[in-house]
């Protein structure tokens, strides 16, 4: 924007006060005219040099009109070119702005879609952590019934007993195993293995000391957990003494038995913390397995089973592979039987194939013979070769 016009602003000023003063010397004058007539010659010279302000002013104030005129140009054309710097102006804002806006546009509908599809993902997330939280309520309500069925001695023994035959009829074939099962001594143990001697039938019994082991694992004080530890051992030694006393019986079952705990901590905590208690189960010939010891043990079994069955079943297989070889050799005999008929038949087709032939020599001979008047007779007695 040009604004060189503003360089003249003093000379303005000063020329506006310049005519101010000449028009108040001329006002003066002008006075002193009037009041006094008879002027002396010097007053025609100031006459004169008023008249030459005057002119002076008159000058001045064409230019003041003239710089008045140019300024006004001055300020026109300032002003077109403030309205076309204002127009560009305009035009880059709005451009820029529709750039922006165009960008923003864009931005908003990638976030629009990136926030659709997360909030798909999150929707997709929040029902699988729905269903995993139905789950977890399922699996806290079923956590409470099997607490209450814990809490009570006679269903907590008859969850062990029921977690024992679910591993024994999934190891073991229906003949290799008896549930409640009655010995010569009226006592009737969880599951009798009935294995072949030896080792002989092995008796498995379930026992559940949970009251105990809880107590165990919730003591505060170290009188409380001396107490908890005398408790659980005299639990668990009883259950060995007992299984040690009605389930080996010499000459009916083999020489040991198996106590099922159909918990792995409290296995666990047996053999981690209670290494005696396990060591006067091995004296005692009563061996202490859990689910997962219990399956080994039930694999065992069932190699042994399978091997029995094959020592059975070896006299069957050797009595059987001994009438195939009477069977073999009566086979033999006819077959040298068969051997001699074929020969004698091959001597006879021989024969016959000799006579054949001899008959159709013969035959030819005759064929040969001319019958007439001059014709030496043939002789026609037999030849001195019969036919056989």
């Amino acid at each position: 924007m040009d604004f060189s016009f503003l360089q003249n602003t003093d000379l303005v000023i000063s020329l506006l006060v310049g005519i101010t003063v000449v028009s108040l010397l001329t006002a003066v004058f002008t006075l002193l005219r009037k009041k006094d007539d008879g002027a002396e010659p010097e007053n025609d010279l100031m006459s004169e040099k008023l008249m030459e302000l005057s002119r002076l002013q008159s000058e001045l104030a064409g230019r003041l009109a003239q710089m008045n005129e140019n300024q006004t140009r001055a300020q026109e054309t300032v002003n077109e070119r403030l309205q076309i710097q204002e127009r560009a102006l305009t035009k880059t804002l709005d451009e820029r702005l529709n750039n922006l806006s165009h960008r923003m546009g864009e931005g908003l509908m990638e976030q629009t879609k990136s926030t659709a599809k997360h909030m798909s993902s999150l929707a997709e997330r929040l029902a699988v952590i729905d269903t995993a939280q139905k789950n977890i309520m399922d699996l806290s309500t079923q956590m409470v019934g099997l607490q209450d069925i814990l809490s009570n001695k006679q269903t907590r023994g008859a969850f062990g007993e029921v977690q024992l035959e679910m591993l024994v009829t999934n190891a073991l074939p229906p003949s290799a195993y008896r549930f409640q099962a009655t010995l010569s001594n009226t006592k009737r143990v969880d599951c009798l293995l009935d294995l072949p001697n030896p080792p002989g039938s092995i008796c498995i019994d379930s026992k559940f000391p949970l009251e105990s082991y809880q107590a165990l694992q919730t003591v505060e004080t170290d009188q409380d957990k001396t107490l908890a530890i005398r408790t659980f051992k005299a639990d668990v030694l009883k259950h060995i003494k007992d299984i040690s006393e009605k389930y080996i019986i010499p000459g009916e079952t083999a020489e040991s038995a198996l106590m099922f705990l159909p918990s792995e901590s409290i296995y666990a905590e047996l053999h981690a913390n209670f290494v005696d208690v396990v060591e006067k189960s091995y004296k005692a010939k009563v061996w202490i397995v859990s689910p997962t010891t219990l399956m080994a043990t039930l694999n065992t079994v069932r190699a042994v089973l399978k091997d029995a069955r094959m020592r059975e079943e070896a006299g069957r297989i050797q009595k059987e592979v001994m009438t195939m070889l009477e069977d073999v050799s009566r086979l033999d005999d006819r077959v040298a039987g068969l051997e001699r008929h074929f020969n004698q038949s091959v001597d006879d087709i021989r024969k016959i194939r000799i006579s054949t032939d001899k008959v159709t020599k013969r035959g030819e001979r005759i064929e040969e013979i001319q019958l007439g008047d001059d014709s030496p007779a043939e002789d026609l007695s037999p030849p001195h070769d019969r036919i056989e």
